[in-house]
């Protein structure tokens, strides 16, 4: 079992920048997709990002292309996710979330069905 700790959450005006982190304990993370999703009030959980095993491949939703950054360190058992030029729709609980299986890919960790772990989630909150 493992478990995931978001941070770096927080209040941030729009045009503004925040780092979220996921550090993981229980398991190591090297062999796992890892991936963030995020919900607004109301609404569905979405895909943010994805990354590869080795962090060479990442994936990203068509609406946080270019302004977001999914990154990992696998020495240290954490993912991360750089949020730049932020706009007040970016406003949600962002979630960390670890692939089901060893064999899910990078892609196919956009849908919610191949998440295996998720962590309790970080409010970010993006004001006008």
């Amino acid at each position: 079992q493992v478990q995931l700790v978001e941070s770096g959450g927080g209040l941030v005006q729009a045009g503004g920048s925040l780092r979220l982190s996921c550090a993981a304990s229980g398991r190591t993370l090297s062999s796992y997709v890892m991936g963030w999703f995020r919900q607004a009030p109301g609404k569905e959980r979405e895909f943010v990002a994805a990354i590869s095993k080795s962090g060479t491949i990442s994936a990203y939703a068509d609406s946080v292309r270019g302004r977001f950054a999914i990154s990992r360190d696998n020495a240290k058992n954490s993912a991360y996710l750089q949020m730049n030029s932020l706009k007040p729709e970016d406003t949600a609980v962002y979630y960390c979330a670890k692939g089901k299986s060893t064999f899910i890919t990078t892609q196919a960790m956009s849908d919610t069905a191949n998440v295996g772990d998720w962590g309790q989630g970080t409010q970010v909150t993006v004001s006008s």
